[in-house]
């Protein structure tokens, strides 16, 4: 499989999971950690979760390994690590709070004022 369609496979589970305002992020030139990463909102704790389970179970169809799942004690929060692609599945408030998108696009554009 290659990174566009394990990408893809990742969206389309996202979205068979009705997971809400699905945001991609390619973050290769502003670390190495991972490629791309994806936010994601769950409408409820028991949504967040049960996206996460979602992907993980998707993933195993596809033979794909799973680095690993952060935060499914509380459901505010999950992250789960795909290697080249990381997903962040948060409740709307601690979306808004935290601003992932905002803190990647500000890190692209101090990098871009550096070059």
């Amino acid at each position: 499989m290659t990174s566009d369609q394990f990408l893809a496979t990742v969206l389309a589970i996202l979205e068979d999971s009705k997971a809400l305002d699905i945001k991609t992020l390619d973050v290769r030139a502003l670390t190495t950690i991972t490629d791309i990463m994806i936010v994601c909102s769950g409408n409820s704790a028991r949504h967040v979760n049960a996206i996460s389970e979602h992907i993980l179970d998707g993933l195993k169809d596809h033979k794909k390994e799973i680095l690993g799942v952060e935060g499914k004690e509380d459901g505010e929060w999950v992250l789960v690590d795909l290697g080249r692609i990381v997903v962040h599945i948060m409740r709307p408030e601690s979306r808004d709070f935290y601003q992932l998108e905002k803190l990647w696009e500000a890190t692209r554009k101090a990098r871009e004022q550096e070059d």
